[in-house]
């Protein structure tokens, strides 16, 4: 063999050993994250898209019945003497108005988990698309005389960024008392939402409720599976007609109630309790 022949056997030799070694990278890069087939559905299927627009669309139904039906209230909060106050409907945002898929999808590719120190800045680039469906209803339920609010649980800071996301796509904010509720804006203002539903019931006849999450129609704080089953069960008159939820792969109380909401355990140990929540097909052997 001709040294020059040794010498082009070696630099291809290098050539496949480099090509492993960035194939190897790749892989490592894209390792398996359980929320990439959850926000790639949010983000690229029409199936997510056709399923909003169903869920809206349906909203418009049932808020003309609601309206109709002076004894209908959507608020488990509400109280009585209810029947003369004006009509509203409260929405969640994330998910369910504004889709901040492209926030999960960062999480997948920075190898991250959420954090408030990058959630409040992604919210202040108010970046985050409509959910297909959702501008198209509360642009009808305003044309009917129906008050509009926002009940978020992102944080207080995070409210110029919000109101700034909302308007840049027209969603409709009353300037003259404050229809963005989010979390902490009061002492009293927690994560569960019931005090902010009371407190938008006080004024109004809420007459639905749109959200992404069981708690942003009922407070269920870390309910487990068997009790949310049950909070499905009894308020199954509900849903779909005072209730309308949009549906959310990528997070959500559903996540945390699989592994007993301890969510400081390894992404190994929560991965364990999802899989011993599952039920499973037993073939035949």
């Amino acid at each position: 063999m001709t040294i020059g022949k040794m010498a082009r056997g070696a630099i291809a030799g290098f050539a496949a050993l480099g090509a492993v070694a960035t194939a190897t990278t790749a892989v490592a890069d894209n390792e398996a994250n359980d929320l990439m087939n959850a926000t790639l559905w949010t983000q690229t299927s029409v199936e997510f898209k056709a399923s909003s627009m169903a869920a809206f669309k349906l909203a418009e139904v049932m808020l003309d019945r609601a309206l109709a039906d002076k004894d209908w209230t959507a608020a488990l909060e509400q109280g009585d003497n209810y029947q003369g106050k004006p009509p509203a409907v409260i929405l969640d945002v994330d998910e369910t108005v504004l889709d901040n898929s492209e926030y999960e999808a960062w999480l997948i590719k920075a190898k991250s988990h959420y954090s408030s120190k990058t959630w409040l800045p992604y919210i202040n680039d108010a970046i985050s698309n409509p959910i297909p469906g959702s501008k198209e209803f509360i642009n009808y339920a305003k044309s009917k005389g129906v008050e509009i609010f926002y009940l978020s649980n992102r944080k207080a800071p995070g409210e110029e960024g919000t109101r700034k996301n909302l308007k840049k796509f027209g969603y409709p904010i009353n300037e003259k008392f404050d229809t963005v509720l989010l979390r902490g804006e009061r002492e009293e203002w927690g994560s569960a939402k019931g005090t902010r539903r009371a407190h938008v019931a006080k004024d109004f006849r809420v007459v639905m409720l749109l959200g992404d999450n069981m708690g942003d129609f009922v407070d269920a704080r870390k309910a487990n599976l068997a009790e949310r089953e049950e909070i499905l069960e009894k308020y199954k008159n509900n849903w779909s007609s005072k209730w309308i939820m949009i549906a959310n792969p990528m997070y959500g109380s559903w996540e945390g109630a699989s592994f007993d909401y301890k969510w400081r355990s390894s992404d190994e140990e929560k991965r364990q309790m999802k899989m011993d929540a599952m039920r499973y097909w037993k073939p035949k052997m």
